[in-house]
């Protein structure tokens, strides 16, 4: 978000116009907030809190694209690879929270191009705490502070050593 300044205006914006009047943010407001949500799955899809979702064991034979699995196998969906999948996602590596805007995609599994809480049965329980908790705690940082990188920029790449 930092990296994109002109999506974190347009979030504030949209943040400092539903609760400018209030003079803080109100857990009452947030369903009005439809970037600041955009925004929110956007950052999940290039990061999802758990990558790779825990392990599965097939109760039967079946095939996955193409690859037989046996029964009693283990499968393990890596949830940051689905994310970053060009089949189904147009610029898959850019933070593009517009594209989430008139879309039908949730959080609750359905759509298995997007799962960052995993899926099914097994689905995160803390999906109903954490999305609302994550919503609230990023409209109160965008509604009362400004950030900008320094003209150094910002270097993040990974360093393993």
């Amino acid at each position: 978000m930092v990296k994109t300044p002109q999506v974190m205006e347009k979030a504030q914006i949209e943040v400092r116009q539903v609760f400018g009047a209030k003079g803080n943010v109100y857990e009452t407001g947030l369903q009005q907030l439809k970037f600041l949500k955009a925004m929110i799955k956007v950052t999940l899809r290039l990061h999802p809190p758990i990558p790779l979702l825990l392990p599965k064991e097939s109760s039967e034979s079946c095939e996955i694209n193409g690859y037989g699995i046996p029964v009693k196998t283990k499968v393990i969906v890596n949830a940051w690879v689905i994310g970053r999948d060009p089949k189904h996602w147009i610029e898959a590596e850019t933070f593009h929270p517009e594209r989430f805007l008139d879309s039908c995609i949730d959080y609750r599994g359905a759509n298995f191009e997007f799962i960052p809480f995993g899926g099914g049965r097994r689905i995160c329980p803390g999906i109903a705490f954490a999305t609302p908790n994550i919503e609230f705690l990023l409209a109160q940082l965008l509604f009362h502070f400004n950030w900008k990188l320094s003209e150094e920029g910002l270097n993040m790449t990974e360093n393993f050593e």
